[in-house]
């Protein structure tokens, strides 16, 4: 059997995240325009810095898109055209979008498009009639089975339609179906489908019994706050189903959750590609998953579940509010100088202080987000082991920028 290596699709907040994608090996990454996109919080990019994001892509050989995946209203209608063509000028591979109305300037302006899962698309027919409108990818909506999803690919293949299945592989689940929730808007005139949600799912309640005068406070079981999906442990099934796309969600997150998700994404799926044919490949995956799931539990996470792919997932609530992750970054200071030829980064110190053996992270524009174990240093040009506020150390590392700002991650359980 030929297994088909499906692309991987990460998330790009800002430029930073983008470049983290980027250098983790990410197919493609994509991004929001201000005030259009599901992720209202997220800094997003300007029309202007669209040529500037396909060439960067360009070099990296990897894929640009857009999204466009908000309710659209009549008087936002020159904008959204506007941003079509421009996405166009700017030759981005595709727009993702729902609302019919981003679907019909992508249209006439023969840009390409793929559906976002916001339109809730569960079955077949609804696949072959947004395919006959031109759409490329389509995510599903995020409520189906794997054995749904993998009945749509089987009709796709049966009909050969020009289209493919993309489908969430790991991040934040949403309480609602596929996304569609008004409370947030109810409570906070936050449009959860104008990318605004301030997430009131997330938080406790305090429950009262008004024939009895009752109080029950909702603090330690988050009832309405799903788990992240992580679908690392069943890559192989995933790509068995016939997805030709595997989608990273986080575009409010940092870059070294971007990159540490899609790094682990990365190597799994190469080496599902790669080993699967050979002997051991079992033993040897079950290794290597297990490894990168450890990985991925440093990062931001709520904990993870099976999403809806085996069935619904009663078990699937976060317990604590927050971030589970088992390691949490604290900034220190930024960079003042890097010296190239050196490969010696000069870093004044703002806060807390830098300690020999401590991970430290370097995060800008166009560095992406770096991470390396800082064992030996030099502070205020002495070998040291420690510094403090106010005082400049210098590390090897790869190339960093001029005002990059850095952070040490440590454990959540062992801070200093």
């Amino acid at each position: 059997m030929i297994h088909i290596r499906p692309e991987l699709i990460a998330p790009a907040g800002d430029a930073a995240s983008m470049q983290a994608a980027l250098q983790a090996g990410a197919d493609s990454v994509y991004f929001g325009a201000d005030q259009c996109n599901m992720r209202a919080a997220s800094k997003g990019f300007t029309a202007k810095e669209f040529p500037d994001i396909r060439n960067l892509c360009t070099s990296y050989e990897a894929k640009a898109y857009l999204a466009l995946n908000t309710t659209i209203y009549d008087g936002e209608l020159p904008r959204i055209r506007e941003l079509v063509a421009k996405a166009k000028t700017a030759e981005l591979d595709a727009i993702i979008c729902w609302d019919m109305a981003v679907i019909e300037a992508c249209r006439e302006a023969a840009m390409p498009f793929h559906l976002s899962t916001q339109a809730s698309v569960s079955n077949f027919s609804a696949v072959r009639y947004y395919a006959g409108l031109g759409a490329s990818m389509i995510v599903p909506a995020r409520e189906l089975t794997l054995a749904q999803v993998k009945s749509i690919t089987k009709e796709i293949e049966k009909e050969s339609l020009p289209v493919a299945i993309e489908c969430f592989v790991h991040g934040a689940m949403c309480v609602a179906v596929s996304g569609r929730c008004f409370l947030s808007q109810e409570l906070f005139g936050k449009s959860a489908n104008r990318g605004e949600c301030v997430q009131p799912c997330r938080r406790s309640y305090l429950v009262t019994d008004t024939e009895e005068d009752h109080e029950l406070i909702l603090g330690t079981d988050f009832v309405m706050s799903p788990r992240d999906l992580c679908a690392i442990e069943f890559i192989v099934p995933l790509i068995d189903a016939g997805i030709r796309a595997f989608k990273i969600e986080g575009r409010n997150r940092s870059p070294e959750y971007v990159q540490a998700t899609t790094a682990a994404y990365r190597k799994a799926i190469d080496f599902c590609i790669e080993e699967r044919s050979k002997p051991g490949f079992r033993k040897r995956n079950e290794e290597l998953i297990g490894n990168l799931k450890e990985e991925l539990a440093l990062v931001y996470n709520r904990g993870f579940s099976n999403g809806f792919y085996f069935g619904r997932p009663m078990d699937a609530w976060s317990e604590a509010y927050g971030s589970q992750a088992g390691e949490k970054k604290t900034y220190i200071g930024t960079v003042v100088k890097y010296y190239p030829k050196a490969g010696v980064a000069e870093i004044l110190i703002h806060a807390r202080g830098l300690h020999s053996g401590e991970k430290v992270l370097i995060q800008g524009p166009r560095t992406g987000s770096l991470q390396m174990r800082v064992e030996e240093f030099y502070t205020n040009d002495l070998p040291s082991r420690s510094a403090g506020k106010g005082d400049t150390v210098t590390i090897l590392c790869e190339k960093a920028r001029k005002n990059d700002r850095v952070y040490v991650s440590l454990p959540r359980n062992g801070d200093r």
